[in-house]
């Protein structure tokens, strides 16, 4: 099962490769929405600190959202998902694995970018690591979640809608728990709380979101 997922976690990121304009396409796009708030807000220092855990957090599950239509529609158009399907292979671990690629392609550039993002902010030093932690555990989350959402439109005309509508509402306890993690630290309280809430998600997530994401393809291919 490992090498099978190496295979699907190799073949994702080739394919990522070859279209970079994806890629770079989400992480412009929460670079652009995560600067344009300090442009509209003002430059008032103390009113930044206070916007930047929510603005950064937000930026990067739109950035997440945008990517998901394609999670499983190219797969969907060549007939390889039909083949997934068929295989004696788990269905679970390949779905896996390729939220696992999914994620980094989209996921992690976003971590790593965050913290030249919150220069705009003037956020403290020492919150750049709580933020970069808390996306670091919350944005697999919201490629987990999304990904049964992006499942169960898959083919569905109009699906970008209704997979917002699905996985959005999903989405808000990762976003309070990671933007709450911030400002925990930047009040100068300890946020291991709400960090141990989202690596509890993630967990959660991990385990049972691999088979929901399976069943939810078996019944958009019926």
């Amino acid at each position: 099962m490992l090498a099978l997922a190496r295979t699907v976690v190799h073949r994702d990121l080739l394919l990522a490769l070859r279209r970079r304009s994806d890629v770079g396409t989400a992480l412009l796009f929460f670079a652009i929405v995560a600067s344009l708030f300090p442009l509209g807000v003002g430059a008032e220092p103390n009113l930044l600190r206070a916007i930047a855990p929510g603005v950064i957090w937000v930026a990067a599950l739109l950035s997440s959202m945008l990517s998901l239509g394609r999670l499983f529609a190219a797969d969907y158009a060549d007939g390889t998902l039909e083949q997934m399907l068929l295989a004696a292979a788990p269905l679970g671990v390949v779905v896996a694995a390729k939220t696992f690629a999914h994620w980094l392609v989209s996921g992690l550039p976003l971590v790593a970018i965050a913290p030249l993002i919150a220069l705009q902010y003037d956020l403290a030093p020492g919150l750049y690591g709580v933020l970069a932690l808390s996306l670091l555990l919350g944005t697999p989350v919201l490629s987990l979640i999304g990904a049964i959402g992006a499942a169960l439109t898959l083919g569905l005309r109009g699906g970008g809608v209704l997979l917002a509508l699905l996985v959005l509402p999903l989405y808000v306890p990762v976003l309070i728990l990671g933007a709450g993690a911030v400002e925990m630290a930047g009040a100068g309280l300890d946020p291991e709380g709400e960090l141990l809430l989202l690596g509890a998600a993630l967990v959660v997530a991990a385990a049972f979101s691999p088979w929901a994401i399976a069943a939810a393809l078996r019944i958009s291919m019926e």
